[in-house]
């Protein structure tokens, strides 16, 4: 695998927590760089079986000459489409790892990143139709002032969203970081050029260029439909590893291994018995910072890992 295409987060921890058996059939919903399906495949048996998703085509570049591997180029929120299409009911174990790839954050023409100029993209799918940009032109001040306030997390999101509407159009992430610092002096830049940020800019940066991605992508949405997958998907015994890289991604499979919904809410049954799909998932695992130091883009991962009741 090219080191600098991903290098996945706690990979240790995750492969640990699947407990993989030998002839297991097993799901990497986020191929990537495949980390996670070469040390999932070196566990498995000449009976076993592994299905990596990802709906960047780009990732079939990392492909693995292996007959117990399958590429599906799909969204991981149609996974039970999928393993229904290849005959399978039910599988011993799931991993997402919910971060962008490296090599998405540093090629400037994907738009992922305000650290380079380049068209404001941020499709994961280069299929689909909406990109950034469409949703910063044709979003309504209000729409996109719910955006910056539900997936950036942003105070001042009203105040943004009405000076990126009082622009002509945005089209590239020079412009959006103008608007955001208020540097409206940065000039156009080639694709690729690094763009001048301060230290203290780059956290509402993040915040913005976040709230933006997972709108384009739906990711929240394809989170929540993949977690109640899990629910038939999985087998009894059988274990789920997520890796999140944000609070909401994690509140979400959080509150899911708690509850079985991502709300959060508890249910019980008819004798005051909790209902539940999974146990464990409470329990977080980070980073230490030996892995940081040497994977400075891994320091805000974060593992839950739970098993089908």
């Amino acid at each position: 695998m090219p080191n600098d295409y991903h290098i996945p987060a706690l990979l240790e921890q995750t492969i640990e927590g699947l407990h993989i058996k030998t002839d297991g059939i097993y799901v990497d919903a986020t191929f990537g760089g495949g980390g996670h399906s070469r040390a999932i495949l070196e566990q498995l048996g000449k009976k076993g079986k592994l299905f990596s998703f990802d709906q960047d085509i780009a990732a079939l570049t990392n492909q693995i000459d292996d007959e117990r591997w399958e590429f599906i180029h799909g969204n991981f929120r149609y996974v039970a489409n999928y393993m229904d299409y290849y005959g399978v009911e039910q599988i011993d174990g799931l991993v997402a790892d919910l971060g962008v790839s490296f090599y998405d954050f540093d090629t400037a023409q994907r738009g992922f990143s305000f650290r380079f100029a380049g068209p404001l993209d941020m499709r994961m799918n280069t299929q689909a139709k909406k990109k950034a940009s469409d949703i910063l032109n044709t979003y309504s001040e209000e729409d996109l002032a719910r955006v910056f306030a539900l997936y950036g997390e942003l105070a001042d999101a009203k105040s943004l969203a009405r000076k990126i509407k009082q622009a002509e159009r945005v089209e590239r992430t020079e412009e959006l970081v103008a608007i955001v610092t208020g540097k409206r002096g940065i000039q156009a830049l080639a694709d690729g050029q690094e763009i001048a940020v301060e230290p203290f800019e780059r956290k509402k940066l993040s915040q913005v260029f976040q709230a933006l991605r997972i709108e384009v992508n739906d990711e929240l949405g394809a989170l929540q439909e993949l977690l109640q997958t899990t629910k038939t998907l999985v087998k009894s015994g059988g274990y789920v590893a997520i890796l999140s890289y944000h609070s909401l991604e994690d509140r979400m499979v959080k509150n899911f291994f708690a509850s079985g919904n991502i709300q959060g809410e508890k249910q019980k049954d008819f004798y005051g018995n909790l209902l539940k799909d999974f146990e464990g998932g409470n329990k977080v695992i980070v980073p230490s910072q030996a892995e940081i130091e040497q994977n400075p883009r891994s320091r805000s991962a974060k593992l839950r890992v739970a098993r089908k009741i």
